[in-house]
């Protein structure tokens, strides 16, 4: 059997440890997501998921325990080895979709790819190719503000891709979208990750989405249980 895409093992994680109330937001939390797996992370606000995905993606550094990205142990890499992986290797999704508002839809997933070393004829055809898998490929030379927000969030996905990584990393990506053009763009997002073959965790808090995951994760009181 391969090596799981990402393994938390026993990550901790305190804020404020110098001072009369330092807050413990994860204890001990173990995680494994084998290749082409998509996991959902459900949690109450303030539960620390987000804090969760940032140690995943190499965002943060745990107070103690291993992450391992595609089995390369990441937890005492330098800051230039975790920058590489997770430009190489993370893709990154947030509830806002943070995309570059003086570029278009298809320039801005372009770029990540150029930062890559992508030639910009390759770019620029790959970020077609995605942006028309999920619907959007019409609106290619439109910048962000001429778009809905279920198409900005389209985009982000793509953009969040562009780089073929192995894992999603997406923290309530459809948290800002009306019900309705929230099924829409999910179902966007999962067939597009289905394509690809990648893994993903993604923190929702929408129960009807989690259950179209393979597996579903409660993170309460600092550690992981399974629904």
């Amino acid at each position: 059997m391969s090596d799981p895409v990402l393994a938390l093992n026993g990550i901790t994680k305190t804020y404020a440890k110098d001072t009369a109330n330092p807050v413990t937001v994860l204890q001990g939390v173990d995680l494994s997501i084998a290749a082409g797996e998509v996991v959902a992370l459900v949690a109450p606000s303030g539960a620390g998921k987000s804090t969760l995905l940032h140690m995943a993606g190499l965002l943060d550094t745990p107070d103690g325990g291993t992450v391992t990205l595609n089995g390369q142990e990441m937890t005492g890499e330098s800051d230039r080895r975790r920058t590489r992986a997770r430009r190489e290797d993370v893709g990154f999704i947030y509830q806002f979709h943070h995309l570059l508002p003086e570029f278009t839809a298809l320039e801005n997933v372009v770029l990540p790819q150029l930062a890559n070393g992508v030639s910009k004829a390759q770019a620029q055809t790959r970020a077609a190719d995605l942006l028309a898998r999920v619907g959007v490929g019409e609106r290619a030379d439109h910048r962000p503000a001429a778009l809905s927000g279920g198409e900005q969030q389209r985009v982000a996905f793509c953009r969040a891709l562009a780089n073929e990584p192995r894992l999603l990393l997406a923290d309530e990506p459809t948290g800002n979208l009306d019900p309705g053009t929230s099924d829409q763009v999910f179902d966007a997002l999962m067939a597009l990750v289905r394509s690809t073959g990648m893994s993903a965790l993604i923190a929702t808090h929408n129960m009807e989405l989690a259950a179209r995951m393979d597996r579903v994760l409660r993170l309460e009181v600092g550690q992981l249980s399974a629904i």
